[in-house]
């Protein structure tokens, strides 16, 4: 039975002692949107400020369309937080604009270290980054040492350095169950809801941290199950950061980039998705003959502290690309010994998904015995 500790609480509606970054104070910090004009003449001073400076853009899907697309539109990517880092990692840029949240930056500086990394906002967090800190979970740790410990992404540049093994929403499962047929016991952090996903899909004998996503947290599964009944043909498309009850309701459960597979592949007219709804944009990009409908947040005695869209992604915008290019602000720095204990565990998980990509037995990077 998975031991379960009292839930890390963050005060997300009054900050506390001004160091946490809450929803009113993210959502007050979102840019406003740029005219026509104002948005053409910004893209246009990013891209020669990108070829003047050797800097790449490389954004998350959750991130505004405008970032997404200029992303691509300049050579650089749009994706989840697992090929984020591989691009960063292996792209010439000696300059990484990461449009995203925080510990994408801190990963993309942790495995290049000799390149500049920049951000639109460094006050662009993650609930599940916050819900962690990293002295209490080392005590946590310390409490369970004979666990290997398996940490999220989203987490600290000190948390991953406290860790043994790292993992995306993408490759999480694989590299959980790989563990285990190695007979390692799992501790993971920080998600609740992803922990208890691999758990029951891997059977593996873990601890979980309890913390969570503030958007996936509020998808309401009654509410949920109400508009599949006004959509009978649509199918349902689940990251797995969701409740359980609501991953229960899914046709597919998977990370950003699980889902438009599934919306690529999947014989239906119709989706609704459970996941922030800045997915939206390229789930419609990608099939433009099909519908996507955000899953619901709201319901009785909800209070929607999201509205499925992460607050903090929604800080990132163009006139602050443009700001840091042009000024070189918000430049992410990662101590140097910090970085390199957190970057055993990143390129564990990168070894891993390149030798599962490749068709080599990537559980043959898995010892038998102890921590990774």
């Amino acid at each position: 039975m998975a031991a379960v500790i009292p839930l890390k609480e963050v005060e997300y509606e009054h900050p506390v002692g001004g160091s946490v970054c809450d929803t009113k104070h993210a959502w007050a910090r979102v840019p406003p949107e740029p005219s026509p004009a104002e948005r053409a003449a910004l893209k246009e001073k990013i891209r020669r400020l990108l070829k003047a400076q050797d800097a790449v853009m490389v954004s998350h899907y959750y991130v505004h369309p405008d970032l997404q697309d200029l992303a691509e539109e300049t050579g650089g990517i749009v994706s989840d937080s697992l090929e984020m880092a591989r691009f960063g990692r292996d792209h010439p840029a000696r300059t990484l604009v990461v449009s995203g949240v925080k510990f994408m930056g801190e990963t993309a500086k942790i495995l290049s270290p000799e390149k500049r990394v920049l951000m639109p906002d460094l006050d662009a967090n993650c609930s599940l980054d916050l819900g962690c800190p990293a002295d209490e979970f080392d005590a946590f740790c310390r409490q369970h040492p004979d666990r290997t410990v398996v940490v999220y992404a989203n987490t600290s540049a000190a948390v991953k350095a406290r860790s043994d093994w790292l993992v995306t929403s993408s490759c999480a499962l694989d590299i959980v169950r790989a563990l285990k047929d190695k007979g390692h016991k799992i501790l993971w952090a920080p998600d609740r809801h992803l922990g208890g996903y691999i758990q029951r899909q891997t059977g593996a004998d873990m601890v979980f941290w309890n913390g969570s996503c503030i958007v996936h947290d509020e998808f309401k599964a009654f509410e949920l199950a109400d508009l599949m009944k006004q959509h009978p043909g649509a199918k349902v498309l689940v990251h797995p950061e969701s409740p359980a009850d609501v991953v229960a309701l899914a046709d597919a459960v998977g990370s950003t980039s699980g889902i438009l597979k599934a919306a690529r592949e999947m014989d239906a007219r119709e989706f609704i998705v459970a996941t922030d709804n800045g997915m939206m944009h390229k789930l419609r990009t990608q099939n433009p003959g099909k519908v996507f409908i955000e899953a619901p947040t709201a319901g009785n005695s909800a209070t929607c502290k999201s509205c499925a869209h992460c607050p903090w992604m929604a800080m990132n915008g163009l006139a602050d690309v443009a700001r840091v290019l042009e000024t070189g602000a918000n430049e992410i720095h990662v101590d140097a010994a910090l970085g390199q204990r957190a970057r055993v565990p990143i390129d564990r998980m990168l070894a891993f998904t390149a030798a599962l990509k490749s068709g080599q037995p990537a559980g043959a990077l898995v010892p038998h015995i102890g921590a990774a």
